[in-house]
């Protein structure tokens, strides 16, 4: 069992679905049947949905192989909480119109730095328990 994974899987499934709303309702509201219509707004709306799912399913990842490989609980909450806050804050940057672009920078920030501490936490676990 992966219970802190799951925690985050859960709470960031429901993000995925949120952003994933955005984009339908963006299409109706400029009526974009296919696409992006060229329409900025609808635009936002498919590349902050399109960015979740480039970089969550790693980050996933490397959090359910550091909770199976022991990592402790605390731990993994810092790392999903660092992902969750990251992925928040950069769909709300990437929302604006104008766009405020510190506020994509802070989360593309906090994303990168939740999977290098998730990579690094992964690297460490197999290296101690293939030689420890």
């Amino acid at each position: 069992m992966l219970p802190v994974t799951a925690l985050y899987a859960g709470l960031l499934g429901l993000g995925f679905v949120w952003l994933a709303t955005r984009v339908v309702k963006a299409r109706r509201v400029y009526r974009v049947a296919i696409g992006d219509g060229q329409h900025r707004l609808v635009q936002r709306a498919i590349r902050a949905h399109g960015n979740f799912a480039e970089y969550v399913p790693l980050a996933l990842l490397l959090m359910a192989l550091c909770e199976s490989n022991g990592l402790p609980a605390w731990a993994l909450h810092v790392l999903g909480v660092v992902l969750l806050a990251g992925r928040v804050v950069h769909a709300y940057g990437i929302a604006q119109e104008p766009e405020v672009f510190r506020w994509r920078v802070l989360g593309t920030s906090l994303t990168f730095t939740m999977l290098l501490v998730g990579a690094a936490a992964c690297i460490g676990l197999a290296a101690a328990g293939m030689f420890g």
